[in-house]
């Protein structure tokens, strides 16, 4: 009966390419459109998970994402490494400030102080340069993206040559000489990001009262995070929250108060709608035109259970082909974009949001269609 079944759903080639493309269309258009709201929202709280050493970030309790910066006061710093259950706290500067370019124009750049002692809070992966390069005068080290474009040199022919090693930029008019490049994830804004130290970047700021950012904290090994946390707010008044919970907080701001959301949520709802429609009237059609041959089985004692199985096995069919078309096509389109700056990001939990919602729009098809069968009278295979 299986057999029966396949041959009667790839017997009639144009209906069956027809179901095909509709839900690999759906799958598509889903996991496409969902990779790329999840790699916007990774953007926003892209900071945090480029400093991965600290456990628990300590903020004054008015900020509301990463880039909500309300400065506190430098003695908060010693408040904090006298809390219980601290292994070590450094201060982290972070701040937007102008970057002057070799042809007279200016570029907001993202700009991240880190402790003086230990490089705390710096780059991860260097592309050129080392990290301890930092001690020298006037260094900082630009990511390679900003670095290879807005940072660029524009030369009189109008091409680009990329920031390197060596040369020279001018932050709020002070000079930064480029000690190294290093790789980050990119921002929200895709702004520049430059590294240098914490006094450093203090000096190329605007002056003020107040111009710790952040002070990250290393729990000492064994400290519950959350009991380290509790111990931070009760001793200084500040919020303590850990890199994981930082990043939620962040990025359920931009959900809240943005429109990203809504816009990404209607193109992944008619992504499902259309497929839903195309698939199930293209298998609906697809049932109609072999109901007599569905008669004649139930006529020569097929039961219910068999008839049902086989149009779930049709249906179960070209739903595992279009799901798999739809995510590779998917899988392609971020693999060929990944060096451009459109944000895609496809884990796991993607492939099985656009499994099950290609298995729901295969089993409304299907119930609609085993419906049909269901009703039918066997005496249709008697009539002209």
């Amino acid at each position: 009966m299986n057999l029966v079944a396949l041959k009667m759903l790839m017997g009639d080639r144009a209906k069956y390419i027809g179901i095909l493309i509709g839900i690999t269309f759906a799958s598509l258009l889903i996991t496409q459109q969902s990779a790329i709201f999840t790699g916007i929202m990774a953007r926003t709280y892209a900071a945090i998970t480029d400093l991965p050493a600290p456990d628990v970030w300590v903020m004054d309790p008015k900020v509301q994402y990463i880039d909500d910066i309300k400065p506190l006061q430098d003695t908060q710093l010693f408040r904090v490494r006298g809390v219980e259950g601290v292994d070590w706290a450094v201060p982290l500067y972070k701040g937007l400030l102008k970057a002057r370019l070799s042809n007279g124009n200016f570029q907001t750049t993202i700009v991240m102080g880190v402790d003086d002692a230990t490089l705390i809070g710096g780059p991860i992966e260097m592309v050129e340069g080392r990290l301890e390069d930092l001690r020298r005068n006037d260094a900082v080290i630009v990511d390679e993206h900003g670095a290879a474009s807005k940072l660029a040199h524009v030369l009189p022919d109008g091409t680009r040559k990329p920031l390197a090693v060596g040369d020279v930029i001018e932050l709020n008019d002070h000079r930064g000489t480029v000690v190294g490049i290093c790789k980050v994830a990119r921002t929200f804004q895709s702004q520049p990001v430059i590294y240098t130290t914490y006094s450093r970047a203090t000096t190329f700021a605007p002056r003020e009262r107040r111009l710790l950012s952040f002070v990250l904290v290393k729990g000492k090994p064994g400290v519950d995070l959350a009991e380290l946390c509790a111990r931070i707010q009760d001793a200084t008044g500040l919020v303590a929250s850990s890199g994981a919970d930082f990043r939620w907080t962040t990025m359920m701001y931009f959900m809240k108060y943005t429109g990203i959301p809504i816009n990404f949520g209607m193109s992944v709802l008619l992504g499902f709608l259309v497929g839903t429609i195309v698939a199930g009237m293209t298998f609906f059609n697809f049932t109609l035109d072999n109901l007599r041959h569905f008669g004649a089985l139930k006529a020569m004692g097929a039961s219910p259970w068999r008839l049902t199985g086989m149009i779930v096995l049709q249906a179960l069919l070209v739903g595992s082909l279009g799901w798999g078309i739809g995510v590779g096509g998917a899988a392609l389109f971020g693999h060929v974009t990944r060096n451009t700056e459109l944000a895609f990001r496809m884990p796991w939990q993607l492939l099985a949001i656009s499994g099950t919602a290609v298995l729901l729009i295969c089993t409304i098809s299907a119930l609609i269609c085993i419906v049909k069968v269901l009703r039918l009278e066997p005496a249709i295979v008697f009539k002209s």
